[in-house]
């Protein structure tokens, strides 16, 4: 029998209530104690001998504080010591808490920007980064088995399990205020709008922020496990009300964290959400020209060119990974690394952790403008003098489930033109991509929890975006 515990990039998620139960719950904890317990006693296992300590964690939708005590419950039953956060925490806390503990991992209750209805639960490796495919195909397996046994543990009440507490915010704050100079922001006297989305991300970015001496305006910082009824994506839609500030003139910038505070949002001086991709090649800029730091920069494939382009003024190496901070975290682990990270709103950086961190982000975009005394897009367009311009989409395709397999047949064969664009080279690291003249691309994917493939689209001017938009959907639709 098939449990309902299946890993994506960024862990498992369900809808609460139907797929994301307590049972199903401690099917998933226990089949990941039990890959830690075999993982514990592999002598070749990085984590062989060490205290079996497990970070847990969780954010701020509806009941995910007993979630994470469930899961806490089980483990320690299993023979490993949870430690669980005194409150809500944000992902890349949890990963940066993992590595100053020296666990043999952590796990999050989050379904990060999703809507309100999803949970997740993600586990992270004893270095921070997400669990590899690997790993997550072990626990699968483990529940698998389980369910077929029939496996029913004896637990406490929901919510009255004790687990021992710690606080992670002192630790991971001062490492924060190591990597960002703050007194530079404060000498800017900077006013920044904050949207905090009702999640996890208050008292860590605005904290921050105000304590460098920027003035700071707080959006909907209360906790509301409905997100005000729809979903903590800090996306052009989410940070709407902060840009409006921006546009009454009463701030500088706006910045943004998803629910928990792993991906960003950033809206510029005159109220121009800035893209994740744009936001990427300006902290590559940033932190070679600026900051001097040295090293290579890593992207997901569907990321913009934007950032080799930057890239190549800098004399900068760049690496193309498939989807998945995993796979950037893996680099930033082997070598020097200066930033990393995906359009879909994830970034981090060298002396950072392997996974994305929306509050290190927002606060690079502020030193950025603090620095250079200027506004971001000021900065993009000067850059894009020497770069030229890039338009970028991205199109998300509803398929028939019955479809789906030959479309993705079709896209796998390959094409020598879309559209009118000839396809100099079909790339096939992740999904499937044609490298058009001009550096111009498109790329499909399927999506690992949708009935939906992905389109994205990189032109150097609007026309051409245009057009090729027209291309693939006539591919998708199968004309």
């Amino acid at each position: 029998m098939k449990s309902p515990i299946h890993f994506g990039t960024s862990g498992w998620r369900g809808l609460i209530a139907r797929d994301f139960t307590f049972e199903n719950l401690r099917l998933a904890a226990q089949g990941l104690a039990l890959t830690l317990k075999t993982e514990l006693r592999r002598k070749r296992s990085p984590i062989h001998g060490k205290r079996p300590l497990v970070v847990i964690g969780h954010d701020t939708r509806f009941l995910g504080r007993d979630f994470a005590l469930a899961t806490s419950e089980i483990l320690q039953q299993a023979g490993l010591d949870p430690l669980l956060t005194n409150r809500d925490a944000p992902t890349p806390v949890i990963a940066f808490s993992i590595r100053h503990k020296k666990a043999i991992g952590g796990i999050n209750i989050t379904a990060s920007h999703n809507p309100f209805g999803y949970s997740g639960f993600k586990f992270s490796m004893p270095n921070g980064a997400g669990a590899p495919p690997e790993l997550t195909h072990k626990i699968e397996a483990h529940a698998d088995k389980l369910l077929a046994k029939g496996w029913q543990p004896k637990t406490s009440v929901i919510g009255t399990f004790d687990c021992q507490e710690f606080d992670p915010a002192p630790v991971y704050l001062n490492h924060i205020r190591r990597l960002i100079d703050l007194r530079t922001i404060g000498k800017a006297k900077l006013r920044i709008a904050v949207e905090l989305m009702h999640g996890t991300g208050r008292g860590y970015l605005d904290t921050l922020l105000e304590e460098a001496g920027a003035k700071v305006t707080r959006f909907h910082e209360n906790l509301n496990p409905l997100f005000g009824g729809g979903a903590p994506e800090p996306n052009e839609a989410g940070m709407a009300e902060a840009a409006q500030l921006v546009r009454k003139g009463q701030a500088d910038l706006a910045l943004g964290l998803d629910g928990d505070a792993d991906r960003f949002g950033i809206v510029d001086k005159d109220g121009t959400w800035l893209t994740p991709n744009q936001v990427l090649a300006l902290a590559l800029y940033h932190l070679r020209k600026n900051r001097g730091i040295k090293g290579a920069v890593v992207r997901t494939v569907p990321t913009s060119h934007q950032v080799d382009a930057v890239a190549e003024l800098l004399g900068v190496k760049v690496h193309e990974t498939p989807v998945g901070f995993k796979h950037i975290g893996a680099l930033m682990e082997s070598e020097p690394i200066i930033v990393g990270g995906e359009e879909s709103g994830g970034l981090s950086m060298r002396g950072h952790i392997p996974e994305k961190d929306g509050v290190l982000a927002c606060l690079l975009m502020a030193e950025l403008v603090a620095m250079e005394g200027k506004p971001l897009g000021r900065i993009l367009h000067d850059l894009g003098k020497q770069t030229g311009e890039f338009h970028t989409d991205r199109i998300n395709i509803a398929v028939p489930p019955n479809d789906k397999a030959a479309i993705l047949k079709k896209l796998g064969g390959g094409f020598d033109k879309i559209g009118r664009f000839a396809v100099q080279q079909f790339i096939t690291t992740d999904g499937f991509k044609f490298l058009l003249p001009k550096g111009e691309w498109v790329a499909f994917r399927a999506s690992g929890t949708e009935p939906l493939i992905r389109c994205y689209l990189e032109a150097k001017s609007a026309t051409h975006l245009k057009q090729l938009k027209s291309s693939c959907l006539k591919i998708l639709a199968g004309k």
